[in-house]
This record gives C-alpha cells, structure tokens and sequence, in this order.
C-alpha cells in the first residue's frame, strides 16, 4: 500500500475524507490536503493512470490494512487439532476440568480430538460411554467429525467447531 509521500505520481485522481471526488489534481496538492485535513494520501491502484488516490484519517489506512491481512489469514488457514486425553476412571471435577478445556478451544476455533486410554473390552464400551456424555456435554460448541472410534488400546473422535461448517 502507498501512502503519502512514496506515491511517485505527478497527478493524482482524489476522493475526498467522505468519499467526494476532488478530481485529477497534482500530487503536491494531494499531499498539501492531506496535511490540512491531518489525514494520510493513500494510493488505491498504481495500475490506472492517473492513481486514484483517497484522503484517510490518520492511521486509518494501516489499521484496514493489518484488519484485512488478519482476515484473509483466519480464512486460508484450516483449524488446528488439539489432542485432549482422559481415562476411563475419571473422576468428576477432572471431567469438569477437559470438557471446560475442550470448550474453550472449540470457541477459539481450533478442532478438538478426544482420546480416553483403554485397556480391554470393558474399559471399550466405558471410554465410549464417556465420549458420548462429552460429545453431549459439548454440543453447543462443536459437532463430532465422525462417529466414535474404538480401537485396542484407545477410543477417539475429533469435534469440529460450529463456526467452521463442519
């Protein structure tokens, strides 16, 4: 983005503060009325010619320009996968203590996988239990990926936030 003095231009099409247009004016009376206004010049194309320029306040421009960049970075990246792991003899407040942590990270936009460590054909079909009351617990937060998966030694799912279109 250029702005103020490093536009090269020798005349510049400017919008005013509230968006009227001033015309095709040099770019030394740009940048005169810009000072007056105590607002910066910022150059909207450099492709056109003359560059349409536009009058911001003060650090306007930077803070569109970091608001934008921050956007389009929250948009392109896809969430992250945090592991959380519990046991299958968990007691209440440390179920209380994941499913506040499995909560917060679902709102902060990042993808949750649940592991509960087994051992056995028992310890199975209680860590499954176990994930369906969290998966119930966190329903207002995320939705699972996939159904609930069991295997030898570890029952698992992964919960997608609801902001995401999982």
């Amino acid at each position: 983005m250029l702005m103020n003095e490093k536009i090269k231009a020798s005349e510049v099409e400017l919008t005013g503060l509230n968006g009227e247009p001033l015309g095709v004016v040099s770019r030394a009376e740009a940048l005169a009325l810009a000072k007056q206004h105590k607002a910066d010049l910022v150059c909207l194309s450099i492709m056109s010619s003359p560059p349409p320029c536009k009058l911001m306040g003060r650090g306007t421009a930077k803070q569109e320009a970091i608001q934008a960049k921050r956007q389009e970075k929250a948009q392109g990246q896809p969430f992250k996968v945090k592991e959380l792991r519990l046991g299958v003899d968990i007691e209440q407040h440390d179920y209380d203590t994941k499913h506040r942590q499995a909560a917060k990270l679902l709102e902060s936009g990042n993808a949750v996988q649940l592991v509960v460590r087994v051992q056995g054909n028992k310890q199975g079909v209680e860590g499954k239990t176990l994930l369906e009351r969290l998966l119930a617990d966190l329903k207002g937060q995320g939705k699972p990926q996939s159904g609930i998966q069991v295997s030898g030694k570890q029952v698992m799912v992964q919960m997608n936030p609801l902001g995401n279109g999982a």
